[in-house]
């Protein structure tokens, strides 16, 4: 409260945030780009494992490791 010259005024500070729930947000976000990643690596590993050793070997990968890694050949 703030008294000037007999009059009461109350003064009120409000604050208008965007951030409210940005949490939930970013946390939703987050975990879609996961997925996504998830979904992606696993589409890639399909390929490769269509590809011979020697193959996957000049480009440094190895097939036992992708088949531990999964392997998705579907578009969903």
């Amino acid at each position: 409260m703030i008294f000037k010259m007999g009059i009461i005024t109350m003064a009120m500070a409000t604050t208008t945030s965007t951030r409210s729930g940005s949490g939930f947000m970013r946390r939703a976000f987050d975990r879609m780009i996961e997925a996504r990643s998830v979904q992606a690596r696993r589409y890639v590993n399909g390929y490769l494992l269509s590809l011979d050793d020697a193959t996957l070997a000049s480009h440094g990968y190895d097939r036992e490791e992708l088949e531990r890694e999964g392997a998705s050949t579907s578009a969903f």
